[in-house]
């Protein structure tokens, strides 16, 4: 039944690989972070406008958003440089809102 849903919804399904128990945690761990920092945060108007939104919030993920395992990098980003201690002063941070400000996006201003 759920899959009649959702080839109607011209949604494919992919089933998890055999003995591959960790596929279905990493999803569900990605989705959850969809989830909190972004779709419980946006009002979606139509699959278009939904469409869009999680456009952008991927390409944020993957090319901005610092990743703990990653030593503060994003997947798709090469590493940022450690700040030299004598530039602290000269330190000078710009900030962009992407997504009507549910997103925030922090540069080093050269």
């Amino acid at each position: 039944m759920i899959a009649e849903i959702l080839r109607d919804a011209k949604i494919a399904s992919v089933l998890t690989g055999v003995r591959m128990p960790r596929m279905n945690a990493i999803m569900e761990r990605w989705v959850k972070t969809l989830r909190a920092e972004f779709l419980d945060r946006r009002l979606i108007w139509n699959e278009t406008h939904l469409r869009l939104a999680l456009r952008e919030y991927e390409w944020h993920y993957n090319q901005h958003r610092t990743h703990r395992s990653l030593a503060s990098a994003a997947p798709l980003r090469a590493r940022p440089q450690a700040l030299v201690p004598d530039r602290f002063d000269r330190l000078v941070i710009r900030r962009q809102d992407r997504l009507g400000g549910v997103l925030h996006e922090y540069r080093q201003a050269a």
